[in-house]
């Protein structure tokens, strides 16, 4: 089969473990993007997260952000599109979720900013686990007051460790206002549009250079990698990735800190 794209995710897949790109999945890529094909990031990172990783892997033209929720120009610094959840919805599935689920955290991304519901300031454990939500623009509000603009994904953060099964519970609570997923554990999901996916996002990106879903190769690791390895001509999942995931790929490669995206571009490369 004859690809003219590549698109991946990042954390867990393309990056090693310690976020680094290897030298030789950097070279890959090169090689790649020398044989002409396109090379996509698809992430569920905010853009602000993007930059460090652009230094390691070099400029790489658009990239698609927040599960398909937006799209960073990474060489203008810009999002040249946000597929929001309108924030009337947002009220009403924070509403509805924290109900079912007391002890929730909700956290809000909307373009390059992020809130978190202060909440956060009364619980220590949630406190100690926010690393990943540490940002120099960081607000720490009532979540009700930042929605009087659209929301680029809602995330609920719940009591670690969450049993199997939550994302489909608090879906079941959601129904067809958002669509639920998450790329670590199920502790920490992450809602978008209902319409929206890596996949739909980048599909769009491709259009314009007339490539179909077959002509496409794509990489994953977890659930929210879980449309865009389906969509693909050949979805490849790592060795590490989630079992569902594993499941549903055309194949497995080995694992990121193997380079297991590396391994199946220079064996693409290798067939053209």
């Amino acid at each position: 089969m004859q690809f003219r794209a590549i698109a991946t995710d990042l954390d867990g897949t393309l990056l090693r473990d310690d976020k680094s790109v290897s030298a030789r999945t950097r070279a890959a890529v090169d090689a790649a993007e020398d044989a002409g094909l396109l090379f996509v990031i698809a992430t569920g990172r905010p853009p602000r997260w993007i930059p460090p990783v652009i230094e390691q892997l070099g400029e790489r033209g658009l990239v698609v952000c927040a599960n398909g929720g937006s799209v960073f120009d990474p060489a203008r610094h810009e999002l040249v599109a946000r597929n929001d959840l309108d924030p009337t919805v947002v009220a009403d599935l924070v509403d509805d979720v924290s109900g079912a689920f007391p002890d929730a955290l909700f956290g809000v991304e909307q373009g390059f900013r992020f809130a978190v519901d202060e909440l956060v300031l009364q619980r220590p454990e949630d406190q100690a686990r926010m690393d990943s939500w540490k940002d120099a623009d960081l607000r720490i509000v009532p979540i009700r007051s930042v929605l009087d603009e659209g929301v680029t994904k809602l995330i609920i953060r719940l009591p670690h460790p969450a049993p199997d099964g939550t994302a489909d519970a608090v879906q079941a609570v959601v129904g067809r206002r958002a669509k639920v997923t998450h790329s670590v554990d199920e502790s920490f999901l992450e809602l978008s549009r209902p319409d929206i996916t890596k996949a739909a996002t980048v599909e769009q990106l491709l259009l314009e250079s007339g490539i179909a879903p077959h002509e496409v190769v794509a990489f994953g690791d977890m659930p929210n990698d879980l449309a865009l390895i389906e969509w693909a001509g050949l979805g490849v999942a790592v060795a590490n990735a989630h079992p569902a995931l594993r499941e549903a790929a055309d194949e497995v490669t080995v694992s990121n800190d193997d380079d297991g995206v590396a391994v199946v571009i220079e064996r693409i490369l290798s067939e053209l």
